[in-house]
């Protein structure tokens, strides 16, 4: 079962970094992000998705941590 769900993860990260090399290629337009009137400097969407995505990777692996961790904690 786990080498099922390693598969299963593998699969969907390529799809996703597939993803992006395609939309990365299509779209080669600059775009700069604005929040809480703080402005980015101008970068391609290729390179914005791939961050976006690797934070939330890497967000989405530590979450399940801190909660077991916390879990712990309680009892």
């Amino acid at each position: 079962m786990k080498a099922l769900t390693n598969l299963l993860t593998s699969v969907i990260v390529a799809a996703w970094i597939a993803a992006i090399a395609i939309l990365s290629v299509q779209n080669a337009t600059l775009v700069s992000l604005r929040f809480l009137n703080v402005e980015s400097i101008k970068l391609p969407v290729g390179i914005v998705l791939a961050f976006s995505v690797g934070i939330g990777v890497i967000v989405g692996a530590i979450i399940p941590w801190v909660w077991q961790i916390e879990g712990r904690r309680r009892l």
